[in-house]
């Protein structure tokens, strides 16, 4: 049931592509000299005529598809249908190497991993140490770039954590470790708290906890910064989340017509949530970002993959976590925490660490301090 599978993309849809991008028509400028409006023109303008004449895909999907990549038909239970799930499987020249599930979010895909899966799957070949060695297991959410688009409800996060279980069995793993941020972290977290047997521990980058109320008497610097960006991201940064999680059909309409507007919609977030010093290109490259923008334009995923806010806003589980649980946190996250209040949920953490540099994509923004964390939890239960 697992066929090999190549990213690739017909000339038909590269040149419709290219006809879309020409005749792209573009609204008037914003009326301030910063993003809180969302994407400026001037640069939105500039990454569609990069988009148009210089970016080349063909070179960009030969470098995806270095690693190894899969499809195979995955369920979450017995008698639901199940869903094509694409997937990259890494496997370590290394004997002893641990199994590892990586999971990204949105508006992310496998492409955040790109450059952290050479150093994790064979750490001797980027001088670290062969005893860290991970078999890489990257798979990609349902609705999402090539994977297979649900065809019926049900597809949130608690199932999708039972279907990745599951993947991994399929795999022939009977024990692994998983790591992910964003829906990937939410994922990754229920894992832990379904603890079916396999996980041995878990480590994420985005931590979804409630403040501790018996600590507000005393907060902490950490603590007062974590409030004020819960504040700030209701306020201020929270509109793509109550569209999605509300009318992903609507918003649909627009992103799927037209790649500006898709590459708008996920570029603000890039800003909005990277460490980038104001722009995203200062630590990542143009290509790098169109390159997970093609992901979602290729497949036409814009409204699969925000069905998942359908799915799942309201009803994500906040038991507590079990299994061993790692922590990086990284000071441009969207939602942050303190080692006391993650200890609340996290009741065996064996790994909390608080970063200088990094934000919410931390594998695309710092591949080496995260591939650093990455290693020093999981070291802890091989």
């Amino acid at each position: 049931m697992i066929e090999p599978f190549a990213i690739h993309a017909t000339d038909e849809q590269l040149d419709d592509l290219q006809r879309r991008l020409a005749a792209t028509r573009l609204p008037d400028a914003e009326l301030v000299d910063d993003w809180s409006q969302g994407t400026p023109l001037a640069y939105l303008s500039e990454v569609v005529r990069y988009w148009l004449n210089d970016y080349n895909w063909r070179s960009r999907e030969a470098e995806l598809n270095r690693w190894e990549g899969f499809r195979t038909p995955i369920s979450y239970d017995d008698g639901v249908d199940p869903v094509d799930i694409h997937f990259m499987h890494v496997r370590s020249p290394e004997p002893n190497a641990m199994p590892l599930l990586m999971t990204h979010g949105w508006p992310g895909s496998i492409v955040e991993f790109q450059k952290v899966i050479g150093p994790l799957s064979d750490p001797a070949a980027h001088g670290g140490d062969p005893a860290d060695a991970f078999h890489v297991v990257c798979p990609t959410l349902p609705g999402y770039g090539f994977s297979g688009k649900p065809t019926e409800t049900g597809w949130g996060v608690a199932n999708i954590a039972r279907a990745w279980d599951r993947l991994m069995e399929q795999l022939g793993y009977d024990s692994y470790v998983a790591q992910g941020g964003d829906w990937g972290s939410a994922v990754t977290t229920q894992i832990g708290v379904q603890n079916r047997g396999r996980c041995a521990a878990i480590h994420i980058n985005m931590p979804i906890i409630n403040p501790d109320p018996d600590a507000m008497d005393g907060l902490t610097e950490t603590e007062k910064s974590a409030l004020a960006g819960y504040a700030f991201y209701q306020d201020h940064d929270s509109g793509y989340a109550k569209q999605q999680s509300t009318r992903p059909q609507s918003i649909g309409y627009g992103l799927a017509d037209s790649p500006a507007g898709q590459a708008a919609w996920i570029v603000e977030k890039y800003h909005r949530w990277m460490d980038c010093d104001g722009h995203p290109e200062n630590v990542v490259e143009r290509d790098e970002l169109l390159d997970n923008i093609m992901l979602y334009w290729l497949t036409n995923s814009a409204t699969s993959s925000a069905r998942l806010y359908w799915e799942s806003f309201g009803t994500r589980n906040r038991d507590p976590v079990e299994i061993p649980a790692g922590i990086s946190m990284f000071p441009k996250e969207i939602f942050r925490t303190s080692e006391r209040w993650a200890r609340k949920r996290f009741t065996n953490l064996i790994h909390f660490n608080q970063l200088p540099k990094g934000g919410h994509f931390a594998a695309f923004e710092q591949p080496g301090v995260f591939v650093d964390e990455v290693r020093a939890c999981f070291r802890q239960v091989r």
